[in-house]
């Protein structure tokens, strides 16, 4: 996972047409036979598929160049040249397809998973056996391939899940992804552990729910400090949204307002996700002289319209409600259109 790769810039090529054949029948007792050039073949077009095995774009790091073969020319005695292969591209869902100098996006994968003809190859020349006419019997005329075209794209991938872990470095999210799932995210006593996204699927009901656990946010990262800017756009495919607040930490009341805002910066349509509001941490003892259940209860105070729930990955207090708060953070997203938020234009 250290390799994630969520950005790559391609070019793709698609193939050119064969040329057309000039040619002519030579057969014994024949001495003038006819034009029989065969026309050549198209060449190959440039295929994206959607793999719902591949969960980054590391295939593409190391290969920057696609090219679909060129078709093959024509040939005499009619015929025709072979069609070029299609070159195809995998890419996981979620990826979007951007013009490299315009930034305009192409396709957008989140929304549709069908196979995508990108570049169509060039068609193949005529031979010469389209050209004959009752005035001219022996046309030497034949047509070259038409040329393929080249474009310059970036990818890129947006994960996609029911519902993205949001909070500050060591809130905790990496722990409550790994007690909720078979995900194994590293986990550790120090800030920005996790520096790249990570997906879990946590079975609720008889419902599969997919979470992403997103790299601590600071102040300022939607203006791009510490590793926020480049990975806030992975919560805009997300559902609904659960911020972590470590009840520990002194700053637990305002940590909210500070995330949200910077969500809200980022991009308004993020502060209008679902969401639910969740105390960490509930079995470790306050900096001061206030236990953690009265910081919560504090919490919950000052936010009355917000669900606030409290628990302890490491006694496992509160994780079953969480999980069934998940659940129906899910199940209101399905049956409600605002939750779908693409966010195309992040």
């Amino acid at each position: 996972m250290e390799k994630f790769a969520d950005e790559a810039l391609i070019e793709v090529s698609s193939g050119s047409g064969g040329n057309g054949c000039a040619a002519f029948r030579r057969e014994k007792y024949v001495p003038r036979g006819g034009p029989s050039g065969g026309d050549g073949g198209r060449g190959g077009n440039v295929v994206f598929t959607v793999r719902r095995n591949l969960r980054t774009l590391a295939h593409l790091r190391y290969r920057h160049s696609f090219k679909a073969e060129n078709g093959k020319d024509g040939e005499s005695s009619g015929r025709y040249g072979r069609n070029g292969s299609d070159v195809i591209i995998p890419l996981p869902p979620g990826s979007l397809i951007r013009d490299l100098q315009t930034g305009d996006v192409i396709r957008d994968f989140s929304k549709n998973h069908d196979d995508f003809i990108f570049l169509k190859g060039g068609n193949g020349g005529w031979g010469n056996i389209h050209f004959k006419s009752s005035v001219n019997q022996a046309p030497r005329k034949a047509l070259g391939g038409k040329p393929g075209q080249t474009v310059k794209l970036k990818v890129e991938l947006q994960i996609m899940a029911d519902i993205g872990l949001v909070g500050f470095p060591n809130a905790g999210k990496s722990s409550l992804l790994d007690s909720f799932t078979n995900a194994r995210p590293k986990i550790a006593a120090y800030p920005f552990t996790t520096k790249i996204p990570n997906l879990g699927v946590l079975t609720a009901g008889d419902r599969d729910i997919i979470i992403a656990d997103i790299p601590g946010l600071i102040e300022g990262a939607s203006r791009g400090a510490g590793l926020g800017f480049r990975f806030l756009k992975h919560i805009s495919r997300t559902s609904a949204l659960a911020f972590l607040v470590d009840l520990s930490d002194d700053n637990y009341l305002d940590a909210f307002d500070i995330l949200l805002n910077e969500l809200e910066t980022f991009s308004p349509d993020l502060a209008k996700k679902k969401r639910l509001l969740v105390g960490t941490k509930t079995d470790l003892e306050g900096s001061v002289s206030q236990s953690l259940a009265a910081r919560l209860a504090e919490i919950a105070a000052k936010y009355p319209e917000e669900e606030v729930l409290g628990i302890s990955v490491f006694s496992g207090i509160g994780i079953k409600e969480l999980s069934f708060a998940f659940l129906r953070l899910t199940e209101k997203c399905a049956d409600e259109t605002p939750c779908d938020l693409e966010g195309d234009d992040l």
